[in-house]
């Protein structure tokens, strides 16, 4: 019943008690926790036996699952493929999640032309013609596996974005399943061999990069980038693009509009008193731009400027590595998880912890960039 339905959290496949033909809810484990659940009918089509997913629960309700499993037993009566008519192939698919995702994505962003070339080289191929209905962990495999390992970054988007169009095919009915994310996928893929991290410096040898960046002959705006960046540990677009109308000195807070946030939302980020005197030093550097870092011809600095610096002074790290430098000295000073997460504007993963974790605890923060400065210039 209904009840039942809402409240379970027991793990299984469960079939309407009231002779619903062939419907059952589906509960899963969810890899952040908590459960999942689902709508799936088992039917025979063409004499074969045939699961149809009908929906995720709560966005399709008992009774609205009830009556789509009545709606396909009237079809399969009538010698019909309840499927055929319903389920869109993975093509469809992918182009409608697409759609949706147009709005969420930040102006000026590559993210719709990213999936759009990742799905028409390694996806449409293999199974872009194929009802969403149909499509197996196999198929899946037969998108991933042929470049698994020479191919490791893109394949892990692949994977990622074949995950949310079957997503969207779940819930919406159109498919019980999404293999993509299931655990044979996972298992039947080889570990990829290294990973994706930025390269970047232990805690103790950030002090001396910046020691030897200083020393060098590189222009002053660059260099005042990159010790900006390092005592923020923001992202490098954020720092090269600073403008001043960003900065309240009084407040010693330095908003990024959202704009040039990751997350699309504003950033607070309380600055150091090492960091304020880092923008005392780019005073002399302003020009009719507005911005705090201007390059010699008055635009922003391109990331290549910054990192070349790395490279020419011997620094085997890139701007992004100093993020993860800042969190690695979080994690052995004793900064609170949920503190050093926030510090690096990143986004609370679980819905549970976000739904209480809503401030942006600048004042805490304020204390852990003023100690990670302090580290600094130690």
């Amino acid at each position: 019943n209904a009840s039942f339905v809402k409240t379970t959290k027991a793990v299984g496949r469960f079939g309407d008690g009231r002779g619903g033909y062939g419907l059952a809810l589906l509960v899963r484990p969810r890899a952040g926790g908590g459960v999942r659940k689902s709508w799936t009918q088992r039917v025979r089509v063409g004499g074969r036996a045939t699961n149809l997913g009908l929906g995720q629960y709560p966005l399709v309700e008992l009774a609205e699952a009830r009556a789509k499993a009545l709606e396909n037993a009237r079809a399969v009566a009538a010698g019909r493929d309840p499927r055929t008519s319903a389920a869109p192939t993975f093509e469809e698919a992918a182009q409608e999640v697409i759609r949706l995702r147009i709005p969420t994505w930040r102006s000026g962003s590559k993210s719709a032309e990213q999936w759009r070339a990742s799905f028409r080289d390694y996806v449409y191929p293999v199974i872009g013609p194929k009802p969403v209905s149909e499509i197996t962990p196999a198929d899946v495999l037969a998108v991933l596996s042929p470049h698994w390992h020479d191919r490791a970054e893109t394949m892990r988007r692949v994977k990622q974005r074949l995950g949310a169009v079957l997503d969207w095919a779940v819930a919406h009915g159109h498919a019980s399943d999404n293999p993509a994310r299931g655990a044979v996928v996972a298992a039947a893929l080889p570990r990829q061999p290294g990973g994706r991290h930025q390269r970047a410096l232990q805690p103790g040898d950030v002090a001396a990069a910046l020691t030897t960046v200083d020393a060098s002959g590189a222009h002053l705006s660059t260099r005042l980038t990159l010790r900006f960046i390092v005592l923020t540990a923001c992202r490098s677009g954020e720092a090269r693009n600073a403008r001043w109308d960003e900065i309240n000195t009084e407040t010693a807070t330095w908003t990024i509009p959202p704009t040039r946030t990751k997350t699309g939302r504003p950033f607070r980020v309380p600055l150091s008193s090492s960091s304020l005197a880092v923008l005392g030093e780019a005073r002399k550097l302003s020009d009719t731009s507005g911005l705090v870092f201007p390059s010699v011809t008055g635009r922003p600095l391109s990331d290549n400027t910054v990192s070349k610096l790395l490279r020419e002074n011997g620094v085997d790290a890139v701007p992004h590595g100093f993020r993860s430098s800042f969190r690695d000295w979080c994690a052995e000073s004793g900064v609170a998880r949920e503190i050093a997460e926030a510090a690096l504007a990143h986004v609370v993963r679980d819905s549970v912890e976000r739904a209480y974790f809503r401030s942006d605890v600048l004042e805490r923060r304020r204390e852990v960039m003023q100690r990670w400065a302090d580290y600094l210039t130690v």
